[in-house]
């Protein structure tokens, strides 16, 4: 297989190019959906993928096989990602040799999430892998020029958790001078919606006394807009900033409308693309795309863009065969003011925008809202971010947020705190606050948690609102959609095996339960689908964007606990609060419930009335 370098140098000058990033689903049935929408994804003809890599190492194997995929039976050139920081050298190496059997070329090299605490990370063997530049030395040393190696880099300077206020590409400069000069091919940047920052970026690259940045290809990262919640959410997370003028086009529709939101963001990005192509006077010709492992959105975006757009599928139609060819770019200009066929010899060659080459029900399925309440058969559900299992806040300040609990009433205490709003953030919960339908069952969620019942995940019932409700709507204009109440809560197990009893009686609820050891218990089948929101729609089946069913609680059960553990590292080994925690860990358990009565609003809450 090529490598990267080696396509973008078989390109005309100044030609443009695109590329794609994917991760690995946490579920079997959303690896196989991703694995068809990579085959579709693959006519849109990008220069190369790229497979992210969680962190520590945690998707070693799915990103492997991920990435063999799309080398060896899709013929992708193809970049896997790998991070370094808390990472033992075996599984680095194990990587690269499997990488090289199969023909992966291509790797990205990233330092990683940096060590959260002192107290309980143990530098990889010999210290050899602290920072990138480390990764880069040694993949140059053992491999010489056979990988083609590209660093990371950051138009708004690299964030760091513990002093955000510190960020600024200047003072990442001489890091980058330092990957770079150890044998880096490639620069790809971290995602940014502030092109102004961007182009400032690249302008002090390219005129660096140094002229080490001269001729390299600097490629930017780009982020499709699929819902307004998830870009805000994405941007926060990567500390991006937002400016005023994306700011009022995306105010400009509902951010409940989330066809709309797309629109506008195709909009957003077509712009980005053209000024960074052109304001750089073609030296950025290479543009990557974080899918989130979606594609309408990115179909979209190189129908619409005059600088990347896709060479038109053509369909050769005779009396006696059909077939597919591509044509040269140059085609378009025949076809793009809205000519439907134009004449090739004695056939006729009928143009399918990109668009429309994933943008079957199969492609969009799942446009809208995934994660953790999402879909788990869809290929986005999971991680999306990278950052692996996360507080989400630096150690210092987590210290200071939860301080040192003693007692599980201690802990009963800062749930409660942050329902109420005196904290911004737990364990398992972002710095956005509680949404707005989480405040109509506060009272309910106080009471619980006083009682020891830990909620991490809460929805009241909704029967038929507009989907352009400022509290609960989402979806596409002039529809109606629909929630089931559904809760989730740590347990002791005393109390678990005493609600238990009561979950058996009758079906007005479906359950899960599940503990760190692996003991599992539900009422429902192993194959059973639990629609637990979902919308209908003018023109279009009903919508299901939630769902609850073993597989993804069994994959977020493990997450779930995996963060009790993370909290726990945070303090000294054998402290009262440690201790705490791992007997939480070791002894409680995390159970799901989803009350079917959602015309009764109350139901669910009556229902737990201990």
């Amino acid at each position: 297989m090529t490598t990267i370098i080696e396509r973008i140098a078989a390109l005309k000058p100044e030609e443009p190019f695109f590329s794609f990033e994917f991760f690995p689903p946490k579920t079997d049935s959303g690896v196989q959906n991703l694995v068809a929408r990579l085959r579709r994804m693959a006519q849109l003809n990008p220069l190369f993928v790229n497979i992210t890599w969680g962190a520590g190492g945690s998707t070693v194997s799915k990103s492997l096989d991920l990435a063999t995929l799309c080398t060896s039976e899709l013929g992708l050139t193809t970049c896997l990602h790998l991070t370094c920081t808390n990472m033992e050298k075996n599984i680095i190496d194990e990587a690269l040799t499997k990488a090289k059997q199969h023909g992966i070329r291509n790797i990205l090299a990233l330092r990683g999430d940096p060590p959260r605490g002192v107290e309980y990370w143990t530098p990889p063997e010999s210290q050899e892998f602290l920072y990138a530049v480390d990764l880069v030395r040694y993949i140059r040393q053992e491999y010489g020029d056979y990988f083609c190696i590209g660093v990371a880099a950051y138009p708004e300077g690299y964030a760091d958790g513990s002093n955000p206020e510190a960020q600024d590409p200047k003072i990442d400069l001489p890091y980058l001078i330092e990957k770079t000069a150890a044998g880096a091919d490639f620069i790809m940047t971290q995602l940014f919606f502030d092109t102004d920052k961007f182009l400032a970026f690249e302008k002090m690259l390219r005129e660096h006394e140094s002229g080490i940045f001269e001729t390299i290809p600097i490629i930017p990262g780009l982020l499709p807009i699929n819902t307004f919640q998830s870009f805000i959410r994405t941007a926060k997370l990567s500390h991006a900033h937002i400016p005023d003028s994306v700011l009022e086009k995306l105010n400009s529709v509902p951010s409940t409308d989330d066809e709309q939101v797309k629109q506008v963001g195709v909009e957003i990005l077509v712009e980005m693309i053209d000024r960074i192509y052109n304001e750089t006077d073609h030296r950025v010709r290479g543009f990557h795309f974080y899918t989130l492992n979606l594609e309408r959105s990115v179909a979209l975006i190189l129908d619409k863009s005059n600088v990347v757009k896709t060479p038109l599928r053509l369909k050769l139609v005779s009396q006696t065969t059909e077939k597919k060819i591509e044509k040269p770019a140059s085609i378009e200009s025949v076809l793009s003011d809205g000519v439907k066929d134009v004449k090739i010899t004695e056939k006729f060659a009928v143009a399918v925008p990109a668009s429309e080459v994933s943008m079957t029900s199969e492609a969009s399925w799942d446009d809208f809202p995934n994660g953790r309440w999402g879909d788990p058969r869809s290929p986005a559900y999971g991680e999306i971010d990278g950052y692996g299992i996360t507080l989400h806040v630096p150690p210092k300040k987590a210290l200071e947020l939860w301080g040192s609990p003693e007692t599980t009433a201690d802990i009963s205490e800062l749930f409660v705190q942050y329902l109420k709003g005196i904290l911004p953030v737990l364990p398992w919960s972002e710095e956005e606050g509680l949404s707005p339908e989480t405040k109509l069952i506060e009272a309910d969620l106080i009471r619980l948690n006083t009682l020891g019942l830990w909620t991490v995940a809460s929805q009241p019932a909704v029967n038929g609102v507009r989907s352009d409700d400022k509290i609960f709507g989402w979806g596409p204009r002039n529809g109606y959609v629909f929630q089931k109440a559904l809760i989730e809560f740590f347990v002791p197990e005393s109390i678990w095996f005493t609600l238990k009893e009561k979950l058996q009686i009758g079906d007005s609820v479906s359950y899960y339960a599940g503990n760190s050891r692996g003991d599992f218990f539900s009422n429902m089948n192993a194959n059973d689908v639990n629609a637990v929101t979902w919308g209908v729609f003018p023109n279009r089946e009903v919508v299901q964007p939630t769902i609850i069913e073993e597989q993804s609680f069994k994959a977020w059960s493990e997450e779930a606990f995996a963060v009790w553990k993370e909290w726990q590292r945070l303090y000294p080994r054998a402290s009262k609060t440690s201790n705490l925690i791992n007997t939480i860990h070791e002894s409680y358990f995390l159970v799901s419930i989803v009350h079917h009565d959602y015309v009764n609003t109350n139901a669910l809450w009556n229902f737990l009335q201990l």
